[in-house]
């Protein structure tokens, strides 16, 4: 008998948006206006308007999780896949699933873990799309021995704006494959994709959380656990000053399984947070207490998927905790032997007294990208939250820039919303091999910034 399951269900909808102004990323920083929205509710919809649209003017949108502009193009146009997200195929003796580009990683997730099985990689959120998570070649807490998302896609169908459909993979057009997956939505439409998911033995996390009190103390830690542990990553206290301290998260999959209770939607913040609460002090005091409780509750517990992949998913609309004007969130990879531009960084934002609740440190493994512009590299990523102060935070993360600059690093396309050409330059040297591979179609206000110099 056949473990090949054909999955024929009404298409998943996702939340309404009432006009062009909804459509933000989520840090809802820059605010831009586009001229048309394209909502696509069958694939053979969109050759029609590449047919009816001028060269650069079409940019793929799914869920709006990029947190910069890599997802906007102000001025021209968007074409929203988010209704494209039927799951059409699962087999459940090789774990290869087939979907829409438009399916969300939650869509994926309600399908595979109850058979066996789970993501091979997971970005924070499960509120992406399978296309987002391609284009952005999103990476994970286990990328130390998994890589990135786009190390474990078999196949897509991206549709050009010459009217034609290409099938790649690694064999077949391997090099707008390679260009496609991290490629931030510019190579085309992704309209189908076979993804290779990963066996799990069990639906919870054994984990365990240790604390650290120096960069040199974490990397020592964390180099041990990645031996042992598939998933790890550390939260760091951006306030702790000249000893930057933090509590590293390492885990595995349970060996049994409990049964998997889909999670109900959390509180919704009902408005943005004014942004005076979001001081120096109220900064300060909870990630002192946030350290103190996590330090205090124990080295080990069972933890459930959401709640050890995905905290942030239990609260609706999170983003909006940094007030009305938005955020920024700055990752970056630096070499690990150059770590101590890890703690110039933190003692910087310590000093300005602009950091965040949500300082995320993960050592990068070996495995190599297989996108052409792919973020991961070997090293040390530090991703952080700014409250959008204008200048202050516009200032405050040149300076940073500088040190990642300096200390041979790399900024994150899918977090960005500022960085200048130069900073794009130093950080993927060879986008230039990259352009011919763009859809004459496609542009978005990311990559005129960057490039257009």
């Amino acid at each position: 008998m056949s473990t090949s399951t054909i999955i024929d269900r009404p298409r998943i909808q996702p939340p309404p948006r009432a006009s062009k102004d909804e459509y933000l990323s989520w840090g809802r920083y820059p605010r831009v206006q586009h001229n048309a929205i394209h909502r696509m509710y069958w694939s053979d919809e969109i050759q029609p308007v590449f047919a009816s649209s001028a060269p650069g003017e079409c940019l793929p949108y799914g869920l709006g999780r990029s947190y910069g502009d890599s997802c906007l193009n102000e001025g021209r146009s968007l074409i929203d896949c988010s209704r494209l997200n039927r799951i059409f195929s699962f087999d459940r003796e090789t774990g290869r699933l087939g979907c829409e580009a438009g399916a969300s990683l939650s869509d994926v997730l309600k399908i595979a873990v109850p058979a066996g099985w789970f993501l091979p990689v997971t970005p924070g959120t499960k509120f992406v799309t399978v296309g987002g998570a391609i284009a952005n070649d999103v990476h994970g807490k286990n990328h130390h021995c998994s890589g990135t998302f786009g190390r474990h896609v078999a196949r897509f169908l991206l549709a050009r704006s010459d009217a034609t459909t290409l099938e790649c993979s690694p064999h077949q057009n391997a090099d707008m494959f390679a260009a496609t997956i991290g490629g931030l939505g510019l190579t085309g439409v992704l309209l189908a994709v076979e993804i290779e998911l990963k066996p799990i033995s069990g639906d919870r996390i054994d984990c365990e959380s240790i604390p650290f009190e120096s960069i040199e103390d974490f990397q020592y830690i964390s180099a041990e656990s990645d031996s042992m542990f598939e998933y790890t990553v550390a939260w760091i206290d951006c306030f702790s000053g000249k000893r930057p301290r933090g509590i590293l998260f390492r885990g595995n999959h349970s060996k049994s399984f409990y049964g998997m209770k889909e999670t109900k939607s959390g509180p919704k913040l009902p408005f943005s947070v004014p942004q005076f609460l979001m001081n120096r002090r109220t900064l300060s005091l909870f990630n002192s207490a946030y350290y103190h409780w996590k330090r205090r509750r124990g080295k080990t517990n069972l933890s459930s998927l959401d709640s050890f992949f995905y905290p942030l998913d239990s609260v609706r609309q999170w983003n909006l905790v940094y007030g009305k004007s938005g955020f920024l969130q700055y990752q970056c990879v630096i070499p690990e032997s150059a770590s101590d531009a890890i703690e110039q960084i933190l003692k910087i934002i310590a000093r300005d007294g602009l950091g965040s609740f949500l300082a995320v440190l993960k050592r990068f493994g070996s495995l190599p990208s297989p996108g052409m512009l792919s973020f991961p590299r070997p090293g040390l990523t530090l991703a952080l939250d700014f409250p959008m102060r204008r200048a202050p935070t516009l200032q405050l993360l040149e300076t940073l820039d500088h040190i990642v600059n300096q200390a041979g690093g790399a900024l994150y396309p899918a977090k960005d919303a500022r960085m200048s050409p130069a900073m794009f330059e130093s950080s993927f040297p060879n986008w230039r091999d990259f352009r011919p591979f763009i859809d004459p179609g496609m542009s978005s206000s990311f990559w005129r910034r960057v490039t257009e110099s």
